[in-house]
């Protein structure tokens, strides 16, 4: 894992304190692996990337657990397992949620655009799309796996 640059780690902090959280090295460390990627990724692909500084797994999956119910990261249920992404982002994905792509072959996940995928509202519908506080996934075979 890289260590978090004097910037993002203040940010981290900030994120952190302003989510009622205590600030700790592998806080910042489990934000810092996220913030780096550009999919959601899986506990077990946090933990590895931690395991050289010593964070064991279980540390790993207390923090992403806290963190994603402070609101800090957004867990999805994507390709049979959680996934875990920061929910404040500076790049595409600064607009909220957005869709995901799933390998139904390989389990490899993407994130797509916002707007990639459009949804309205018809008679009939769930509240929940009315309110856009949903989940898209879009599953199929991946480029590789075609």
């Amino acid at each position: 894992m890289r260590t978090a640059k004097k910037d993002e780690r203040e940010a981290f902090v900030a994120m952190i304190r302003n989510a009622g959280l205590r600030v700790t090295s592998s806080r910042i460390a489990v934000l810092s692996t996220l913030r780096e990627t550009a999919v959601p990724l899986s506990h077990a692909d946090v933990a590895s990337q931690l395991e050289h500084l010593g964070v064991d797994r279980t540390t790993v999956y207390r923090n992403l657990i806290d963190l994603a119910e402070a609101g800090v990261l957004r867990r999805s249920d994507v390709g049979h397992t959680w996934r875990f992404e920061l929910t404040t982002r500076q790049d595409e994905h600064e607009a909220g949620q957005h869709p995901h792509f799933v390998c139904t072959d390989c389990g490899k996940v993407a994130c797509l655009p916002t707007g990639a995928v459009s949804l309205k509202a018809v008679r009939g519908s769930p509240a929940a799309l009315k309110r856009g506080n949903l989940e898209i996934q879009l599953r199929g075979l991946c480029d590789a796996c075609t």
